[in-house]
């Protein structure tokens, strides 16, 4: 569905990403793990052409290439963005806006859809995350955890063919991850393609096809979530890995 090779970023002199190769089957969910500052989330920005990367190839599932090596022009970048959607670590919500209104914006003034059918199809997907009621709230007004399955709803309501998750829980009380994470696994088990950078761990080993450790702009180790979180082969994720899961002193 989406294959990534050799990408290429960097902010000034300093290069996040150098030579990401990343491959997305359609049903299949890619989770990324690291340290702060290893690129995950760039990854993520890169694919939603919220950054425009500086080199390397992204296929998309109907065979187009994007070399981002060459010219790359507007209508390159609205295929990528068009194909995806984007869950952010803060929420991202428009705060003047009620819940309903944040989650039709998209589809009626971004894709032209009918503002009718758009707002039916918001009203389902709210009423499916436990939402129904709050459809005329403002964010300010909402809980981190029912901000962020806002978040989840307005991506969905784009109909993307990738969801993309930059750490979605990252900025929740401890007590409201268990809603998000929920409702994140059940569109796994739906069949949603979706990339999750996360720091969940075993959240990422139940519901990842694929896990990716990132350290320094580059993949320094994947494979299946249970090998590389239990059977880690490089030294850089064996540390990585007993300093997260190291248990705290009584």
């Amino acid at each position: 569905m989406l294959t990534v090779r050799g990408l290429h970023k960097a902010f000034g002199a300093n290069e996040v990403l150098r030579g990401i190769d990343l491959e997305v089957r359609r049903g299949r969910v890619v989770a990324i793990i690291g340290p702060s500052g290893s690129g995950k989330t760039t990854v993520l920005r890169s694919l939603n052409s919220l950054e425009v990367p500086d080199g390397g190839v992204v296929t998309l599932s109907d065979g187009r290439s994007i070399d981002f090596g060459g010219k790359v022009g507007k209508r390159d970048l609205l295929a990528l963005r068009d194909r995806s959607s984007m869950v952010f670590q803060h929420f991202n919500l428009f705060p003047h806006l009620t819940v309903l209104q944040n989650v039709v914006e998209g589809p009626v003034r971004v894709q032209g859809r009918d503002p009718k059918e758009a707002r039916a199809e918001a009203e389902a997907l709210l009423a499916r995350v436990g939402l129904a009621e709050k459809a005329d709230a403002y964010p300010s007004e909402l809980s981190g955890g029912q901000q962020q399955r806002v978040g989840i709803v307005r991506a969905l309501a784009l109909r993307p063919e990738l969801l993309l998750f930059d750490e979605p829980t990252s900025a929740l009380d401890p007590e409201l991850v268990g809603d998000v994470l929920t409702v994140v696994k059940e569109l796994a088990d739906e069949g949603w393609t979706m990339i999750v950078v996360t720091h969940e761990l075993e959240f990422a080993r139940r519901v990842a096809d694929e896990l990716l450790f990132m350290d320094a702009g580059v993949v320094v180790e994947r494979g299946r979530p249970a090998d590389v979180l239990t059977r880690p082969r490089e030294a850089r994720t064996q540390q990585f890995l007993r300093r997260v899961l190291k248990p705290l002193d009584d």
